[in-house]
């Protein structure tokens, strides 16, 4: 009973196992709770994320090779870590950060919350957007980074693997970049958080077992995807 109700923390319930004819008292039931989860009130922030579908959005600033600055504009799901939308622009208003949310969930696909920090960027357009997709607006507190890590650590990544090894020529280029790059994060990468896993899984034909290794280059061989060829 404890390890399938996740709410019910460290609190005893006598009266479910009444109905099964079974009589404890109840702090036997609580040492037997407090052995599989340890006591607390509701449920933890792993259990919210199982039950809900939640995406996390920010902004990363670079500079072209004549040291104008750009922003890249991404969303990522938190759950499965697979990059749902990226976008680039040299000016980011709240009109055009709304905007990349609209394209972000097309046909109502949308998730129940999305995090996002108090940057001005996003505004009171960015919240109205949502609001209309029945979306809730989750902000960060001030100076809490960590409370959107999935974002934090995306952009660690993107710059520790993308950004810091590519001369960005302009906002085209950045944009086909970081395109190539969310592909190759999505379907390619293995990450620790998922166990060793892509957040998109491989088709049976790529996850066979036999067949010679083929290495395909990833942003001019900066990176490569082992596969089995066919």
């Amino acid at each position: 009973m404890a390890a399938d109700n996740n709410t019910l923390g460290g609190r005893a319930d006598p009266g479910e196992l009444l109905k099964l004819g079974l009589r404890v008292a109840k702090r036997t039931i609580q040492r037997h709770i407090h052995a599989v989860r340890p006591p607390g009130d509701g449920q933890s922030w792993r259990t919210f994320l199982k039950n809900h579908t939640v995406w996390a959005c920010d902004f990363v600033q670079t500079y072209d090779v004549w040291f104008r600055p750009l922003f890249a504009f991404f969303v990522i799901d938190v759950n499965t870590k697979q990059v749902i939308h990226v976008a680039v622009t040299r000016e980011p208003t709240e009109r055009w950060t709304a905007q990349q949310l609209r394209q972000a969930t097309p046909f109502g696909a949308a998730p129940e919350f999305i995090i996002r920090d108090r940057d001005a960027k996003f505004g009171e357009d960015f919240d109205r957007v949502a609001k209309a997709s029945r979306i809730r607006v989750l902000r960060t507190a001030i100076r809490a980074p960590l409370m959107n890590a999935t974002c934090e650590r995306f952009i660690g990544s993107v710059r520790r693997e993308c950004l810091d090894h590519v001369i960005v020529l302009g906002e085209r280029h950045l944009r086909a970049v970081l395109a190539e790059y969310a592909a190759y994060f999505n379907a390619a990468r293995p990450h620790q958080g998922l166990g060793q896993r892509v957040p998109i899984p491989p088709t049976a034909s790529r996850s066979s077992t036999g067949g010679p290794i083929v290495a395909f280059p990833v942003l001019g061989g900066l990176h490569h995807d082992y596969r089995r060829a066919a």
